[in-house]
């Protein structure tokens, strides 16, 4: 008869490791497996009162021989044992269940004690597979193999952290399958017991729902100076747990139910939101924070500096993709405020109130632009809505008017429309394109319609932000009426301009040429033999191929001069179903012009220009009856009819408009131009009113001028951070806190750096939570460049006590995954761990 196969396979495992195999049969009733057994290279023999003999022949006669020695009964006495030393060097077999488990995972019989208590996890020949793939060549204690066994209920990695996610990811999924096997193999009091060790719980109805419940009550304590009753390694975790990509999720939904069961609301409201910015562990104190940020930037009781530095520390909180856009918005409002605050709008000239829009005012368009921009992102409606409403009065009541009524008496005492100092648009071939090619330089020009001088001087700081590029810009004075046509002729070289009209529409030709359409652009750029042009869409650039007859570096190549035309601003706003969308259409526009300036450099060219044809004036907030003309224009002959412009002749003027004549406004032709004063609209059926343009407003008239130039070395820096000296260099708590600092503002040329902060031991292992830091400060205030770091100390940092330590903040080798130490500094561990550890 054959042998069990079970108990042939167990042996074979136990002769992989040992040369010499007891086997006690107690229960004397495998004999026959025994005597039938047919192990190759293994030789058999049966102990009965021959001990020495065969100590003899195994040890000194046959020292290379594999043997397995049977007993019929239990195991002599250990004084009575002659062959006892040789058993405690080698293996005893168990042909028992609990023994033949033993042998299949490769485990010693020190561990049967594991098995036995646990044989419900046993009975499962996967979870046995599974528990040897972890046991495998590692010598294990009894309490590594049922940390082990916890892993495999749980299907996480060996690990007290990583087994609790997998357990607190299946709570939020509102399972138990994981807990439950658990409590079937036996293995709950061991985990409750891990827990209590390592993160101070206990409890008189342990569970994994209670434990969680703790966990967040314990750490909103610790952050809100409450009383805890895990210690700080829960708060490590905790924090680790919210970062995870991989368990974030289950975070978010077990602290959206534990915030209401914990009151967590009630508790806020009577708290400073000032000592909230280092706590994330709930939605509501990101709420908590932006309704007080909301209501101090309403008030004026927080300064922009301090705005702005609460708003970049809670840049790290968990919630941040949530509230990211908000609290871009409270900023960008914060600055507004400010910004109008400081603003004296007067102006005795034209060119006065030019040079001073290009120098400061273009910034309170700028921070409208980006106020709105991010509160449409939000998605918020209520929470913000009384700061909108500020903004929005404010923007429109104390800058637009009142900017208007200081600008609009200059404007109606002009007989001519030219400004002294300031390029006039029909002069930009002149002043900035034909010195290029006179050099023998090439250019590339690009034309984005509708890009007003605060979004011109937003693209000036990104190009400027990119590598080996150097940027200026200046203002110039587009033609009136503000509008494409007649902007985009006057940026082509030329001698003269006609205004005139055809189905209702102002059209324009320059020296006699269309100037409609890229075919009719090309022609006029090739009208001077001495270089040869192209007129191109955006589109067009973007869809190039890099190589080929057809691609960039062709179009480079072939041509002296080539002017791009870009519409993506007033494509979205000059319609009244998208114009709401204007702003998210600028930042597109941004993107796109950035893109273009990358492509462009890569076919080597090295000289561009960004220019617009017009500005626009702009109000999120539907228009009051008050801001549209109450007069109808009137004259002979009304042959175009805009909401900024009126083109005709025998136009008459009156008090709601202003009249230049084709020449006054720098053009020939017979006709004539009323422009509305102020902010006025003209009411047009089918079109919108909160995007105009067309007349002489400052966002409608000053348009960019950026030249770039690309260099051929790098100009690029970072920031540089300092550790500011502690206190001490003792650490005798449980946490470090300390302050780095950011030596200088950020700028173009000095980017912005990532580090990460953590606490280590002098042979590099990580004894405390880590942080990741983005030091990309503006202000030109030191103190306000400052940033404070609370690191907590794990239960790791108990071996190093009275040893030197290390803060480090390390940095990301660029496109590796590689850390590399940026700067450290040594502190001595110095500190009683009793309260923090010993259950």
């Amino acid at each position: 008869m054959a042998a069990n196969s079970n108990i042939t396979n167990a042996l074979l495992r136990q002769f992989e490791n040992y040369r010499i195999v007891f086997w006690y049969d107690d229960k004397k009733e495998l004999r026959s497996d025994f005597e039938s057994l047919d192990l190759p290279g293994i030789e058999k023999i049966e102990l009965t009162n021959n001990e020495f003999g065969v100590k003899y022949r195994i040890l000194r006669e046959q020292p290379d021989q594999k043997f397995l020695l049977y007993r019929e009964g239990s195991a002599p006495e250990p004084l009575n044992n002659w062959l006892l030393d040789v058993q405690l060097s080698h293996a005893e077999f168990k042909a028992d269940q609990a023994g033949l488990w033993l042998s299949e995972l490769g485990l010693g019989p020190e561990m049967a004690a594991v098995v036995r208590e646990h044989t419900e996890f046993y009975q499962a020949a996967k979870r046995r597979q599974a528990l040897k793939k972890l046991t495998e060549d590692q010598p294990d204690t009894e309490g590594m193999v049922r940390l082990k066994m916890l892993a495999v209920c749980a299907g996480a990695d060996p690990r007290l952290d990583n087994i609790l996610e997998q357990l607190l990811a299946e709570l939020a999924a509102q399972k138990d399958d994981k807990i439950k096997l658990i409590v079937r193999c036996g293995l709950d009091s061991f985990l409750w017991e891990q827990l209590g060790r390592c993160y101070g719980y206990s409890s008189s109805a342990p569970g994994i729902e209670d434990f969680a419940i703790e966990l967040f009550k314990s750490c909103y304590a610790k952050g809100t100076d409450g009383q805890a009753t895990l210690n700080d390694d829960a708060l490590v975790f905790l924090k680790r747990w919210k970062d995870s990509r991989r368990f974030s999720e289950s975070f978010e939904t077990l602290s959206a139910a534990y915030a209401t069961l914990l009151n967590i609301e009630s508790d806020l409201n009577g708290r400073d939101y000032r000592d909230l910015l280092e706590v994330d562990y709930f939605e509501l104190i990101d709420r908590k924070i932006i309704s007080d940020l909301i209501r101090a930037v309403e008030t004026r009781t927080v300064s922009v500096g301090d705005c702005t530095l609460a708003i970049r520390q809670r840049r790290q909180s968990h919630w941040i993709d949530r509230f990211g856009d908000l609290y871009e918005a409270i900023d960008a409002a914060s600055q507004f405020l400010q910004a109008l605050n400081e603003a004296k709008l007067e102006m005795n000239s034209l060119q006065e109130g030019v040079e001073r829009y290009s120098t400061f005012w273009f910034r309170i368009d700028q921070l409208y632009r980006q106020f709105i921009y991010h509160l449409r992102r939000s998605g918020e409606a209520s929470l913000p809505a009384s700061l909108a409403d500020r903004v929005e009065n404010q923007y429109a009541t104390n800058y637009l008017l009142k900017l208007s009524h200081q600008w609009q008496p200059l404007v109606d005492a002009s007989e001519q429309w030219a400004i002294p100092g300031i390029t006039p648009q029909n002069r930009f071939f002149e002043t900035w394109v034909r010195p290029f090619l006179s050099n023998q330089k090439k250019v590339f020009v690009i034309i984005s319609d509708a890009l007003r001088y605060e979004t011109g001087e937003e693209l000036l700081s990104l190009i400027r932000q990119e590598d080996r590029y150097e940027a200026e810009i200046k203002p110039a004075v587009s033609m009136l009426p503000s509008y494409t046509q007649l902007g985009m002729a006057a940026l082509l070289p030329h001698k003269s301009l006609e205004l005139s009209q055809k189905n209702g529409n102002a059209v324009v030709h320059a020296d006699g040429q269309s100037s409609q359409g890229t075919a009719n652009r090309s022609k006029i750029l090739n009208a001077d033999d001495q270089w040869t042009g192209k007129a191109i869409t955006a589109q067009e650039l973007l869809d190039m191929p890099r190589e080929g007859n057809e691609g960039y570096r062709t179009l480079f190549r072939e041509n002296d001069v080539v002017y791009i035309y870009h519409n993506r601003i007033d494509a979205v706003g000059d319609k009244r179903d998208s114009e709401e969308r204007v702003f998210e259409a600028t930042r597109d526009a941004l993107e796109e012009l950035v893109k273009m300036i990358r492509k462009l450099s890569t076919a080597n060219v090295t000289n561009m220009i960004v220019t617009a044809d017009h500005g626009y004036l702009y109000q999120n907030r539907p228009i009051d009856e008050s801001d549209f003309s109450g007069a109808e224009p009137e004259g002979e002959e009304i042959l175009c009819r805009d909401r900024r412009f009126i083109l005709g002749k025998g136009l008459v003027e009156g008090s709601s408009f202003k009249k230049f004549s084709s020449e006054a406004a720098g053009l020939t032709g017979d006709l004539e131009m009323l422009l509305p004063k102020s902010i006025g609209r003209l009411r047009l059926k089918g079109s919108g009113s909160r995007f105009v343009h067309g007349g002489a407003s400052l966002q409608e008239i000053v348009t960019p001028v950026i030249e770039i130039n690309k260099k051929r070395k790098s100009d690029l820096g970072f920031v540089e951070i300092n550790i500011l000296p502690a206190g001490s260099s003792v650490i005798t708590s449980g946490q470090l806190a300390v302050a780095l600092y950011q030596a200088t503002p950020v700028s173009e040329k000095i980017q912005p750096r990532t580090l990460t902060a953590g606490l280590y031991s002098r042979d590099g292992k990580l004894i405390s939570d880590c942080r990741e830091l983005c030091f990309d400060l503006t202000s030109e205030n030191p103190r306000e460049r400052e940033l404070k770091v609370r690191l907590i100390l794990t239960r790791d940092a108990e071996e190093f006590n009275g040893q030197e330590v290390f803060l480090k903040l390390m940095e990301q080798v660029k496109q590796t995954t590689h850390m590399a130490e940026y700067k450290s500094l040594q502190f001595t561990l110095r500190r009683s761990f009793t309260s923090d550890f010993d259950l």
